[in-house]
């Protein structure tokens, strides 16, 4: 069987399904008209939704002094690896 009719066919089956999934949709609406447009726990957000949320927790900003502080430490901490993987070659 050629590739583009198995792909046809996944096509079709997949529209078919998303069919009979807002069957179903609009069966529970009818029934628990409640929980129309209520978010639930597993639904993923959609771009809209995430761009209007405010961000996630940011670290605050550091100062100069303080990146001067972190580009010491940094610096001597590879100064040190350097020495001791050139002790062991």
């Amino acid at each position: 069987m050629a590739t583009l009719d198995l792909k046809e066919y996944a096509r079709r089956g997949a529209a078919a399904r998303v069919a009979e999934l807002n069957a179903e949709l609009a069966e529970i609406y009818r029934v628990f008209p409640h929980m129309r447009g209520r978010r639930t726990a597993n639904r993923s957000t959609t771009d809209s939704e995430t761009a209007s949320s405010p961000r996630a927790r940011r670290r605050p900003t550091m100062s100069a002094a303080q990146r001067r502080a972190v580009s010491a430490r940094m610096k001597k901490y590879w100064a040190e690896r350097r020495r001791t993987q050139a002790k062991t070659q």
